[in-house]
């Protein structure tokens, strides 16, 4: 059963107070009123709320961005709206950096709050739904790959849990290293197919002649060196999911080959006119740029088709750098268990390089970074001097100083806005949506950076 949305409304004007409960009943399954901050923390306390929306005004010696910052502080889950009749630039900003969703000026326009609590009630769905998702794939054991709680990897974990239980065939598309095979794993174990096996095969590792053999199986007899009967992966895949990774390595004539299998459902071994039946559900992954491979004749666009049903985005590191330091602190537990090393710890200097780096390689490279500096560090304290080179040239030191976490963040937000600025055509009700703030809280990070 889903779980209830409830409201609690805090505003001193009555009129005010009741209005919107009145104005936003149908949003919700409860919605409670308070008209001081006092009286707002006892139902808070007392009740189950999803969304607060909160007045910056209120009698007594605490406002409503204090109640934002204690509302976070008693359940960090818990959207909260601030309304005010004396907007400012500052006073937005404090409420968005003390945990606010979002900041809405009076006189208040209904359809306007309606929709922001549409959004509201929207994340928490989809907060919900990671919680159970990571429920279901810690039962399964594969989630101890899949870390974070950034807004791009909570929707990642909703749409696998949206396609899993089908047998629609997915299109994994990332970097090299964001960890396709463990998005695949994950879809597997999700699924009806999960007591099935789970087959991967490298495309890009096998050499043309033998990936038809690879793929199919082959005859004994069937050519030099088959000296014995053996099934194939689609074979060997039966009853569960086969992942091919590297799809667009696959040369032409394995392209027709699998094309083939997919039309029709069937396939035969290498040297063998026995017809089988294939029941693997296929996930494929790649790093390139398929349509543009489409584009060029590269990769057949039939077969493109046929593999693109349900697409999915792994996204970048770069775009995960708020998932950092939990993604550290991870590899580091991990690490100094599997390699006997006392526990150790990053200190800020070095976080901020390691929020800050390109990471070209992604969560892999993340991890064989962590892993070496496990093995290699003899102090229990990790510090920027300890960090390969290569992150400290390129993002973490800038004149011979480390710079502080504050640069790096900010300097990770303006290429992040910038991007999505670039990417959205300068849209701004689209790119505010896409980064998941307001357009009031876009115009003024964009007015603080100069990007117009």
């Amino acid at each position: 059963m889903d779980e209830e949305f409830h409201i609690l409304i805090v505003d001193d004007e009555p009129n005010i107070r009741s209005g919107l409960a009145k104005g936003l009943k149908q949003e919700a399954d409860y919605i409670e009123t308070a008209g001081t901050v006092n009286e707002a923390l006892d139902k808070f306390d007392s009740g189950a709320f999803q969304l607060v929306i909160a007045d910056v005004r209120l009698p007594g010696d605490r406002g409503g961005l204090e109640l934002v910052s204690l509302v976070q502080q008693r359940k960090p889950n818990t959207t909260v709206i601030v309304i005010t009749a004396h907007g400012t630039v500052e006073t937005a900003v404090d409420a968005m950096r003390r945990g606010a969703f979002d900041f809405i000026t009076k006189p208040v326009d209904l359809n306007l709050i309606r929709q922001q609590v549409a959004k509201a009630a929207k994340h928490h769905r989809l907060q919900v739904e990671n919680r159970q998702l990571k429920e279901k794939l810690a039962e399964a054991g594969e989630i101890t790959g899949i870390v974070g709680n950034c807004r791009a990897l909570t929707e990642l974990l909703t749409q696998i849990r949206q396609i899993a239980d089908t047998d629609a065939t997915v299109l994994i598309r990332g970097e090299s290293g964001t960890g396709k095979e463990l998005i695949a794993r994950a879809i597997h174990d999700f699924s009806a197919r999960s007591t099935g096996p789970f087959i991967a095969v490298n495309l890009g590792a096998l050499p043309e002649t033998l990936l038809e053999s690879e793929l199919f199986g082959h005859e004994k007899g069937s050519f030099t060196g088959a000296s014995r009967q053996k099934p194939g992966c689609f074979e060997q895949s039966a009853g569960g999911t086969l992942f091919l990774d590297e799809l667009t390595e696959i040369p032409a004539k394995s392209q027709v080959d699998l094309l083939r299998v997919l039309e029709t459902g069937q396939y035969a071994r290498v040297g063998g006119e026995e017809s089988l039946q294939s029941d693997a559900r296929i996930v494929s992954a790649t790093n390139r740029d398929i349509a543009h491979l489409v584009e060029d004749g590269e990769f057949r666009e039939d077969l493109f088709y046929r593999l693109n049903i349900v697409p999915i985005e792994v996204p970048p590191l770069r775009q995960r750098r708020d998932d950092i330091p939990i993604l550290v602190d991870h590899f580091l537990d991990h690490f100094c268990s599997r390699h006997r090393r006392t526990e150790k710890t990053i200190n800020v200097d070095a976080m901020a390089v390691l929020i800050g780096a390109s990471w070209p390689g992604n969560v892999r490279q993340l991890r064989n970074v962590i892993e070496r500096l496990v093995v290699t560090v003899t102090s229990d304290v990790i510090t920027a001097s300890d960090l390969p080179n290569e992150l400290t040239t390129k993002a973490g030191i800038v004149e011979g100083r480390v710079r502080s976490l504050a640069e790096v963040a900010e300097a990770a937000e303006k290429n992040a806005i910038q991007s999505a600025l670039v990417a959205n055509d300068f849209h701004r009700e689209q790119t505010a949506k896409v980064l998941g703030v307001s357009v009031r809280t876009l115009h003024y990070k964009m007015n603080r950076y100069g990007l117009h």
